[in-house]
């Protein structure tokens, strides 16, 4: 079994290595992007495994197919970025890992409002430069705010579970009904209710045709004036451009991004020695009130044992005749 893995980085190697593989079974790791030009790297393979930032268009499945692979090993939850009609057209399996650890995301999510509330960003800088003074450093207590979660799957019902801890009201909106609400005591509100009542709203939900620019200049503006908005999900879930504006005028007070839209170019590389090309970005990066992460939420010693893992038994299983985890 030869497995070409692209966008593999050392942590990925150290993890996957670390599980162990089966006698016969080959991992040739890629530092590249799957594109329509390293695809051909997979000839002679009969697995690729991607990550969220490799291209999985229709053009890209036929080169990969061509070069001999039958099975797209996701190393993500998420499969927005596969051409599935495509890869069924040309006979090819797609598989993922539907769930490696909703805690890393959500733990994420949760040092993101505090480090914004709290100004731990700004206050860290301050205080190598030698200044110890407190003034605009002022935060707010989060116990007793109200606290919106768009998005009632794993993920969101861990952060929802934290937030309670901290004693926030927690609404939640999803299409479909959750159980164990009361347990948790939280509550499902219409999409419109939880926009217009939330201090903090974190996005948890998957993106879809539905779901894409979910938040974009008319959701901002119903929103609570200087309310906070944190995006662990996808990065087009959020109309960045439109983010500008809100912060501008104060009707948005805080923002924290582990996810953007135009990410595929920038994010998991060191760029540092490069003029930075997204002016939209570039942008964002200059609010004191913003904090941005590589998409890293997932980066957690548990969740990449567990991609490995699943990963893994996710190839056993489609060699074997009987696909697990496959999206359809």
């Amino acid at each position: 079994m030869r497995i070409i893995m692209y966008s593999s980085k050392p942590y990925d190697r150290a993890s996957f290595i670390a599980r162990g593989l089966p006698d016969g079974w080959q991992i040739h790791f890629q530092d590249s992007l799957l594109n329509i030009d390293t695809a051909t790297l997979a000839e002679g393979c009969e697995v690729a495994c991607a990550f969220i930032n490799d291209d999985l268009s229709a053009p890209v499945l036929k080169r990969l197919a061509d070069a001999g692979v039958r099975l797209i090993a996701l190393r993500s939850a998420g499969y927005n970025h596969v051409d599935l009609h495509a890869a069924r057209e040309l006979g090819l399996t797609v598989a993922r890992v539907p769930a490696y650890s909703p805690q890393a995301i959500a733990e994420h999510a949760v040092a993101l409002i505090l480090a914004l509330n709290r100004r731990i960003h700004r206050a860290f800088n301050r205080t190598r430069e030698g200044d110890f003074s407190l003034h605009g450093l002022t935060g707010f207590d989060l116990h007793g705010k109200t606290v919106g979660v768009i998005g009632g799957g794993q993920i969101g019902l861990a952060f929802a579970r934290i937030m309670v801890g901290f004693g926030c009201h927690v609404l939640i909106s999803d299409p479909a009904p959750i159980r164990g609400l009361d347990q948790l005591q939280a509550n499902q509100v219409p999409l419109d209710e939880l926009i217009a009542r939330s201090d903090v709203i974190s996005l948890h939900c998957p993106l879809t045709e539905t779901s894409y620019h979910l938040i974009d200049a008319d959701t901002l503006a119903r929103m609570k004036r200087g309310a906070m908005l944190i995006n662990t999900g996808r990065g087009a879930l959020v109309d960045a451009p439109a983010l500008i504006d809100a912060l501008k005028s104060g009707q948005l007070g805080y923002l924290g991004l582990d996810v953007y839209e135009e990410e595929a170019d920038l994010f998991f590389e060191d760029r540092s020695d490069q003029p930075l090309q997204d002016d939209v970005l570039a942008r964002l990066l200059t609010f004191p009130n913003v904090i941005v992460t590589a998409h890293q939420a997932f980066l957690t010693h548990e969740a990449l044992a567990a991609i490995a893992g699943v990963t893994l038994k996710n190839i056993a299983a489609w060699s074997a005749g009987s696909p697990a985890n496959q999206v359809t």
